[in-house]
C-alpha cells in the first residue's frame, strides 16, 4: 500500500468537540488549522476560533498535553481562508448535528478540497450517505465518517464508516493514521442511526431508565449498581448522562425515534419524561450545575422522580447484591442475579437481558461482527467487557435459554425472538467469538482481525473473552519467573522484564529482578525492555518503592536496618544506567517516586502519551533516595554547558519539592523527566514493538555503557539560594515547618551540600546525602506520621 503521510489536517467548526480534535492532532505533531464563522463586525476575524483554543486551556482533563502547544494550532475562518483547505491531507468537518447546516458549509468548502485528501465527518448519528448527497463522484469517494468520542484525547474509540461509494483504501489509510498517529481504537461501522456504540450505549441507557423506574430504585442506587461494580464507568449511568449533558442525550434520543420507526424497540426511543422535565427547566447536567444530581454546598443531591426535588443522595447497593457482582465466576454471578428475589438483583438481571436481545436483533443491521459492538462499548464507553463478551462468558447456550424464556413471558421490553443464529451450530455451543474470528451473522461465519499491516506493530492487540491471540503474561520463552517478576523473550535478542506486583511497586524481588535481567541480558541478549503486560489496558508502570515492605525492617531494626535496603536499590538503578547493554524502559500509566526513578535510570526512555511521572516522595514525608535528585544535579549541570547552573537546577528542584506529576508524556518532557529525545508513543498497544526495536537500533549502532563523569555542583550558593525562597514561602504561611525541612533537604542534595560553588563531585557523594536524608527523615516523627497515614488511607497527609 502506498504511503499516506498526513502532512496537515482541518478541522471544520471549533465547537467543543472540533478544538478538542484539533488539540488532539496538535498532540501527535500534526499540523492542524481550525475554522469556524468569521466574527461579528467590529469584533476580531477569527474571534471565534481564539476564543475556543483559550477553552481549551482551561478544560479539564486537558485536551493538550502540554499547554504551550496551543499556540501551534493554525486559525482561520471560512471567509478569508478557504485557500488553506488546499494544503490539508484531511479534513474533519465537526459543526453542529444539522443536515441542513453541513451541506451548506459543503457546499462552500468542496472546491477548494485537494485531489487526494480525504474528506471526513464527525457526526454523532447523521447518515453518512445523506450528507455526501450533492457531492461530484469523485469527492463522493474520498468521504466517510469519522466518529471521536468525547474526550478525544483520552477516549480509545472512533468509529469510521464508510458511504456506499467510499473507496476501501481510503478507509485503511484513515484507519492507519487514527491507530499509529493519533492512538486510536478503530471500529468501522455501518451507516445506521448512531452506529454502533451510541446506538447499544444509548438503548443501555434507555434501558437502564425504564427497568429502574419499574423495580422502584433512586438514581444514586442504579449509579452504584451500574458503575465500577459491574465494570464499567464509574460514574454509572445518571452521572454520567449529566456529564454528556441532558440536552445532547436527548439529541441522540431522537436520532434514534426519528429514523428507526420500525424497530422492534422503537416504543423505548422516546425522551423519558423524567429527561424532557429536567431539560424543559433547564437542568441539563453538569454544565448548568444540575440534572439528575445538583451541588448544593458540599452535598450531592439526587433528584427524586416522584416529587421532582431534590433530596440527600448516597445510597449504594444492597449488601448482598454487592456480594453477588464480587463474584469471579461470571457463570455463577449471572445464575444469582437471574435467581435473585431482591429488586436490585432483578434489576441487574434484566437490564442484562435487555443489552443480550438487544444486541442479538441489531448485530446484522449495524456491525459486520460481534468483536465490533464489544471494542465500540469498552473504548467508547470505558466498558472492562462487552456485552458479546459478557453473555458468552456467562454461559452462551444456557443464558439464551433464559432470555428466550423472558420473551416468551413477556417480560422483555418487545416481543421479538432471538434470530435463529443464537442457538445454531458453533455459536449455540461456544458463542460469538472462536479463535478464528468473531461471527458475522452476514456471512454466517466468523470474520477474523483485520490484517492491515499497522497492526504488525501491536505485538498483543486488545483481546476478546473466547477469541485466542497470545497472552503476554504467558508468551514468549520464558528464562527466569517468581512472584515479583518475568523475564522472558520472543526470540528477537530483546530480553523483556515484566513487573508482577500490585501496582508494579519496586521490592526486594523486583530489584533482585532487575540485577537477574542486567546479567542475563549482557550475556545473551542486545538488550533489555522492561514494560508491563497491562501497559495498554491503564495499568501503571509502577507506583514506587514497596513502602509496606520495607516496615518490618524497620520496625525491628530501626532506620539503620533500611539503609542497606536502599542502598541495594541505588546500586541496582546505577547498574542500569551504565549497564553494557541498552536499558529501554516502556512507561505508560503512572511512573511514581521509584518507578520514576527507575525510569531516569534507563538508557532510554519509549513512554505512551499518558504517561504521569513524578517525584512524589514529600507526600509521605520523605525525599527521593533512588537517584531523583541525584539525576536532577546532573541534568541541571549537563544543560547548563558552564553557565549558572542554578538556572537549570530550578525545574528538578521545584518538581520534586511540590512532588508535580506530568499529566501526560509531553508534559513529562517539559519537566525534565523525559529527555529531548526519548520517543513519545500515542498508541499503548504499539509500546512493546517501539521499545525493542529502540534498543535493537542502539544495539546495532554500537552501544556502549555511558562513562561515568564527574557533576559540577553550586554547592552552599545554590543551597542558600533555594532555603532564602524557603523561608519566604514558610513564613507567608504556603508551606508548613515540615514541608520547609524536607525542601531545605531537597535543596541541599541537588547543590551538592554545604561545599564551594563550582565544586565537582561524584554521583556516588550525591547518592550517600540521598540515602542519608532519607534515613533521617524515618526517624522524624511527623515523616512516620505522613507515612502510616498513607499506609492507612492511601492519601497524602498535610502536617
Amino acid at each position: 500500500m502506498s504511503n499516506f503521510n498526513v502532512k496537515k489536517v482541518a478541522v471544520l467548526g471549533a465547537g467543543v468537540m472540533g478544538a478538542q480534535i484539533a488539540a488532539h492532532c496538535v498532540n501527535a505533531k500534526v499540523p492542524v488549522v481550525l475554522f469556524d464563522l468569521p466574527g461579528k463586525e467590529g469584533t476580531p476575524k477569527n474571534g471565534i476560533v481564539l476564543k475556543a483554543i483559550e477553552n481549551l486551556k482551561k478544560l479539564s482533563p486537558a485536551p493538550f498535553g502540554d499547554k504551550a502547544d496551543a499556540e501551534l494550532i493554525q486559525v482561520a475562518n471560512y471567509e478569508d481562508n478557504l485557500d488553506l483547505l488546499a494544503g490539508c491531507d484531511l479534513i474533519i468537518e465537526a459543526i453542529a448535528e444539522r443536515m441542513d447546516w453541513k451541506h451548506d458549509l459543503y457546499k462552500k468548502v468542496a472546491p477548494h478540497i485537494a485531489q487526494n485528501a480525504i474528506f471526513a465527518s464527525n457526526t454523532s448519528g447523521l447518515s453518512i450517505n445523506k450528507l455526501a448527497e450533492g457531492f461530484d463522484d469523485e469527492l463522493k469517494a474520498r468521504f466517510c465518517g469519522v466518529h471521536f468520542f468525547n474526550p478525544p484525547r483520552y477516549m480509545h474509540l472512533v468509529e469510521l464508516i464508510p458511504t456506499t461509494s467510499t473507496k476501501p483504501e481510503i478507509l485503511d489509510q484513515l484507519e492507519t493514521f487514527m491507530t499509529s498517529t493519533l492512538g486510536k481504537g478503530v471500529v468501522r461501522a455501518k451507516d445506521t442511526p448512531n452506529f454502533i456504540a451510541n446506538r447499544v450505549g444509548v438503548f443501555g441507557i434507555l434501558a437502564i431508565i425504564h427497568e429502574a423506574e419499574k423495580f422502584g430504585l433512586s438514581v444514586d442506587v442504579v449509579d452504584d449498581l451500574t458503575g465500577a461494580k459491574l465494570g464499567r464507568a464509574k460514574s454509572g449511568t445518571f452521572r454520567t448522562a449529566d456529564v454528556v449533558g441532558l440536552d445532547t442525550m436527548g439529541h441522540v434520543i431522537k436520532t434514534m425515534e426519528d429514523n428507526l420507526p420500525n424497530d422492534p424497540f422503537a416504543a423505548l426511543y422516546k425522551t423519558p419524561a423524567v429527561l424532557s422535565g429536567l431539560v424543559a427547566k433547564g437542568a441539563l447536567g453538569q454544565k448548568s450545575g444540575a440534572g439528575f444530581y445538583k451541588k448544593v454546598g458540599k452535598d450531592i443531591m439526587r433528584l427524586d422522580a416522584a416529587t421532582g426535588e431534590y433530596v440527600a443522595g448516597g445510597k449504594k447497593a444492597d449488601d448482598i447484591i454487592a456480594r453477588i457482582l464480587k463474584e469471579k465466576d461470571p457463570v455463577k454471578k449471572m445464575k444469582a442475579l437471574r435467581d435473585s428475589t431482591n429488586p436490585q438483583g432483578q434489576f441487574l438481571w434484566a437490564i442484562f437481558r435487555d443489552a443480550f436481545h438487544y444486541i442479538a436483533i441489531h448485530l446484522e443491521s449495524i456491525a459486520d461482527n460481534a468483536r465490533d459492538i464489544d471494542f465500540a462499548m469498552r473504548w467508547g464507553f470505558g466498558w472492562n467487557v462487552g456485552p458479546f463478551e459478557t453473555w458468552q462468558a456467562a454461559g452462551w447456550g444456557q443464558v439464551a435459554q433464559w432470555v428466550k424464556e423472558d420473551i416468551e413471558a413477556g417480560k422483555a421490553l418487545c416481543n421479538a425472538p432471538l434470530p435463529a443464529w443464537v442457538f445454531e451450530g458453533k455459536v449455540g455451543e461456544q458463542g460469538v467469538h472462536t479463535p478464528d474470528g468473531s461471527f458475522s451473522p452476514a456471512t454466517k461465519s466468523y470474520t477474523p482481525r483485520s490484517d492491515l499491516a499497522v497492526y504488525k506493530r501491536q505485538e498483543f492487540r486488545a483481546p476478546v473473552v473466547g477469541g485466542g491471540g497470545a497472552d503476554p503474561k504467558t508468551a514468549g520463552v520464558t528464562v527466569h519467573e517468581d512472584e515479583s517478576v518475568r523475564l522472558w523473550h520472543t526470540g528477537d535478542d530483546v530480553l523483556i522484564l515484566s513487573l508482577k506486583t500490585k501496582m508494579h511497586v519496586i521490592g526486594k524481588g523486583v530489584i533482585g529482578g532487575i540485577q537477574r535481567g542486567l546479567a542475563e541480558a549482557e550475556k545473551n541478549f542486545k538488550g533489555l525492555v522492561i514494560w508491563n503486560t497491562d501497559a495498554a489496558e491503564g495499568g501503571a508502570f509502577s507506583a514506587g518503592a514497596d513502602l509496606q515492605e520495607a516496615l518490618p525492617a524497620f520496625m525491628a531494626g530501626g532506620a539503620k536496618a533500611v539503609d542497606p535496603i536502599i542502598k541495594e536499590l541505588q546500586d541496582t538503578f546505577m547498574s542500569m544506567k551504565y549497564s553494557n547493554v541498552p536499558v529501554v524502559a516502556a512507561v505508560a500509566g503512572i511512573a511514581l517516586g521509584g518507578g520514576c526513578e527507575m525510569a531516569l535510570h534507563a538508557s532510554k526512555r519509549v513512554a505512551a502519551l499518558e504517561s504521569y511521572i513524578g517525584l512524589v516522595e514529600v507526600g509521605v514525608g520523605l525525599i527521593p533516595g533512588g537517584g531523583g535528585l541525584k539525576e536532577a544535579a546532573v541534568r541541571a549541570a549537563r544543560e547548563a554547558k558552564g553557565n549558572d547552573i542554578l538556572q537549570f537546577l530550578k525545574t528538578g528542584f521545584t518538581n520534586a519539592a511540590t512532588a508535580n506529576v506530568s499529566k501526560s508524556a509531553l508534559e513529562a518532557k517539559a519537566m525534565g523527566y523525559l529527555k529531548e529525545d526519548d520517543i513519545i508513543v500515542f498508541n499503548a498497544y504499539e509500546l512493546l514493538h517501539v521499545a525493542k526495536t529502540t534498543a535493537r537500533a542502539m544495539a546495532d549502532a554500537g552501544y556502549r555503557a555511558p562513562i561515568q563523569r564527574p557533576v559540577p555542583v553550586t554547592g552552599r550558593y545554590g543551597w542558600g539560594t533555594i532555603r532564602g525562597q524557603l523561608v519566604n514561602m514558610r513564613d507567608g504561611g504556603f508551606i508548613s515547618a515540615h514541608d520547609y525541612k524536607l525542601g531545605d533537604m531537597i535543596a541541599e542534595i541537588v547543590s551538592g551540600g554545604d561545599i564551594d560553588q563550582g565544586s565537582v563531585v561524584s554521583e556516588q557523594w550525591l547518592l550517600d546525602m540521598e540515602r542519608k536524608a532519607f534515613l533521617e527523615l524515618l526517624n522524624h516523627p511527623k515523616s512516620q506520621e505522613r507515612i502510616m497515614g498513607m499506609l492507612q488511607t492511601g492519601k497524602p497527609v498535610r502536617n
